[in-house]
């Protein structure tokens, strides 16, 4: 089995080494192969000379470059097609998701195909936490579903549920729905939350909740006129 970690880094350029510092000791006691794809979307700081230093005492890392900053959407889009793994794992670069969840996300695959992270004590400015209860709150209402936690980047697939996936701006917070429209069974895991050491975020009130709720609606559309049906051929 292989187990390809894919994250998306725009400016984190003093998180990175110490995320690979973490990432790397709880992939080597797990026994399996692996491999880290960090996805710069477009910085503009010095994350990509970091990520080459460390990929130079590392032959885990692989490094993908977009040309300007595309979003994370396209960033995980862009880590799907080129991970090797049979199994995928996301989180972000910031530090907040915790390295060492990703065993236990990694387990629960046994009896799903898509783990999602529920960060039940989240270390964020609680501008951010009613932003995001808001948002959580408006979009189980409008799908039909009772996901705690749309905005946890600490995911893991089987890479069967991600072949035919099809992404575009802003649906990589809609990815268990994506994912279980698909008829894969999705399931949820609790997680750990650390707060924001370095560097800031990348989304205000706006990015928060006014584009996600434009988003919702076309996902919400989906859901209600997706095709379900069972035949046999005789």
């Amino acid at each position: 089995m292989i187990i390809s970690i894919v994250i998306p880094v725009y400016n984190e350029e003093k998180n990175l080494p110490l995320l690979t510092e973490n990432i790397f000791p709880v992939m080597q006691n797990m026994g399996e192969e692996f491999e880290v794809i960090f996805v710069d979307d477009g910085s503009t700081d010095k994350s990509l000379a970091v990520m080459r230093d460390l990929r130079n005492t590392r032959s885990q890392i692989r490094i993908i470059r977009f040309e300007r900053n595309c979003g994370q959407s396209a960033a995980f889009d862009c880590g799907f097609k080129a991970a090797k793994g049979d199994i995928i794992v996301t989180l972000d670069a910031d530090l907040q998701n915790d390295p060492n969840d990703i065993p236990k996300m990694v387990e629960k695959l046994k009896t799903c195909d898509m783990a999602y992270g529920w960060r039940r004590k989240r270390q964020d400015p609680l501008l951010k936490l009613l932003s995001s209860k808001i948002a959580n709150y408006i979009r189980n209402k409008l799908t039909g579903e009772d996901i705690k936690d749309t905005g946890c980047s600490l995911k893991a697939y089987k890479k069967e549920c991600l072949n035919n996936l099809k992404l575009y701006n802003g649906m990589h917070r809609f990815l268990p729905t994506l994912v279980g429209l698909e008829g894969f069974k999705v399931a949820e895991v609790e997680v750990s939350h650390h707060s924001r050491k370095y560097g800031k975020s990348k989304y205000n009130v706006r990015k928060r909740l006014v584009w996600p709720f434009l988003d919702l609606l076309a996902v919400s559309w989906m859901k209600k006129r997706h095709l379900r049906y069972k035949w046999e051929e005789i």
